[in-house]
């Protein structure tokens, strides 16, 4: 950890700084229908440019925000922008589901589900246009915790959806006792679809697991039309990728949107 803590060192003053004067900045990368191609909803994605490094990757500020302490006020700002964002388009007739990432450190915050429903009150966003994606892995360590954090977290109307599923190894169990709406299929089998018959066999097991339990498939990482059209002859609900769209600021997702809504 020594050797992380010193490439973070100073990072994290900055990336304080950085919430507290709207530094950040989230892209949209939509989601479409793969029945009909109409536009549904987009993930939230943290962009950070910082004033001498450059850009920094999502990963390295969440992990900078875990291990100073500060991921609570990073999840705050991004739940803020996004619901901000959507209350703005709203105005527009755009009333995409926005899915927003929460950090495994961040399911242990007693406060998230208050944090989740303030938000949503000062916005006035209706909660099941927000579907807060927790990664796999992290269900795995304390299952009645998990279950009762995410239970308070269904209360206050959002939707719920695993993502990477997948790449870890959680039981079937969960998926019959936690109260998800989603599953995300990991790109690394996404990508491997075509020509990997093991990657082949999981999408297709995870579409169906979906399905028998009444939830959404979502493919990430699609970039190619035979991936795309492979997918639709599986079931699969909803694509994001390369193929439809890569992550757009604000303005430029809009614009999007709006044409892709009006060219159907």
């Amino acid at each position: 950890d020594s050797v992380e803590a010193e490439v973070y060192h100073g990072l994290d003053i900055d990336l304080q700084r950085a919430i507290r004067s709207n530094e950040l900045e989230v892209h949209y990368q939509p989601q479409v229908d793969l029945a009909d191609g109409r536009p549904i909803a987009a993930e939230a994605l943290l962009r950070w440019r910082h004033p001498t490094s450059g850009p920094i990757p999502p990963t390295t500020i969440v992990g900078i925000a875990e291990n100073t302490g500060i991921i609570g006020s990073l999840t705050f700002w991004v739940l803020n922008a996004v619901l901000r964002n959507a209350a703005h388009l709203a105005k527009e007739g755009i009333t995409p589901r926005f899915s927003v990432n929460l950090s495994t450190r961040t399911l242990v915050d007693h406060e998230l589900p208050d944090i989740v429903e303030q938000a949503l009150g000062t916005w006035g966003v209706p909660p099941g246009r927000i579907t807060l994606e927790i990664t796999e892995s992290s269900m795995i360590g304390d299952a009645e915790r998990t279950m009762a954090m995410l239970t308070r977290l269904k209360g206050t109307g959002v939707e719920l959806a695993i993502d990477d599923f997948g790449t870890g190894y959680s039981s079937l169990a969960y998926l019959k006792r936690f109260p998800v709406d989603e599953l995300k299929i990991d790109r690394l089998f996404v990508s491997g679809l075509l020509a990997d018959r093991g990657d082949h066999q999981i999408v297709r097991s995870v579409i169906d697991l979906a399905h028998n339990f009444d939830l959404r498939a979502v493919a990430e990482g699609v970039e190619e039309e035979d991936t795309r059209a492979e997918l639709a002859r599986m079931g699969c609900d909803l694509v994001q990728g390369y193929l439809i769209s890569r992550p757009l600021p604000e303005r430029e997702f809009r614009a999007w949107w709006a044409s892709r809504e009006k060219g159907r």
